[in-house]
């Protein structure tokens, strides 16, 4: 099995409404535009996923993307904890406000200063945007600037799949980027994505992901594999995932290893 490594893409379009809406109670606001049946389809899969108020109500979570990088986010206060290797095999500490995007980096538990510093403060905002929406997307369907457009079914594998086209306003660094998600018709759940980058040339195919695994953690049902269609040996994890009521603030303070943390409810 081969566990692909993935660079921050798609989500740098969305990081102000990421930031507007984690920090903001109740539900998101209402997409840009959505036609009725897409608007269904969204609501039922986030109703199937805990709701958007499980969502907006979730405090901590921790998970680990592709086995590259390991995140620690308060969604209330904008607070975020990155931890990794290097291709150089340094081990790193990125703590962070999400807000401000200031913060401190520290590589082999050596604090970075200067155009370092800023450069790892750069790289770990673009790796939350990113592994956040692989790992939540759908919760993000009605916010602000994104286009919903249904079009029609498509068979899987005997599966009669509700196709729904999102695209996005001009905002961001990818705003051209299309994508297409797959809804599963009994469960309401994202089975399969799939997606075209705007740097792409025109005769290359889209990328297609399969979601699976769907799992509880906390008071919510999210999907930690993710497979590619056609290539199923290359696998995209989203591993160690987990929801807490409380960390310590020293999580998001300190370069020091975590240790110890709460259970997740």
């Amino acid at each position: 099995m081969q566990t692909l490594k993935i660079s921050p893409s798609r989500g740098a379009g969305l990081a102000a409404v990421l930031l507007s809406s984690m920090l903001a109670a109740g539900p998101s606001p209402a997409a840009a535009h959505t036609d009725d049946k897409s608007t269904t389809l969204a609501k039922k899969t986030i109703e199937a996923m805990g709701g958007q108020e499980a969502w907006e109500a979730t405090r901590y979570l921790r998970f680990t993307f592709a086995g590259v990088r390991t995140h620690h986010w308060d969604k209330h206060q904008g607070r975020h904890r990155l931890e990794g290797k290097t291709r150089d095999g340094e081990s790193y500490v990125v703590l962070s406000d999400l807000g401000s995007k200031e913060g401190r980096a520290f590589k082999d538990g050596v604090e970075l200063t200067g155009d370092e510093a800023a450069q790892m403060l750069e790289m770990a905002y673009g790796a939350w945007i990113n592994d956040t929406y692989w790992l939540a997307m759908p919760f993000k369907l009605f916010d602000p600037g994104v286009h919903l457009e249904y079009e029609g079914t498509e068979d899987i594998d005997g599966t009669a799949y509700d196709k729904v086209k999102m695209t996005f306003d001009d905002v961001g660094l990818t705003p051209k980027d299309t994508y297409w998600i797959y809804f599963n018709p009994e469960t309401g759940l994202v089975d399969r994505w799939s997606y075209f980058l705007q740097d792409w040339p025109a005769s290359r195919t889209a990328t297609v992901w399969n979601w699976s695994g769907w799992q509880s953690f906390g008071n919510l049902l999210l999907a930690p594999e993710r497979t590619m269609v056609g290539d199923e040996d290359r696998q995209l994890p989203l591993a160690d995932i987990a929801v807490f009521e409380t960390l310590p603030d020293t999580v998001f303070e300190s370069p020091e290893p975590v240790g110890g943390a709460p259970s997740a409810p």
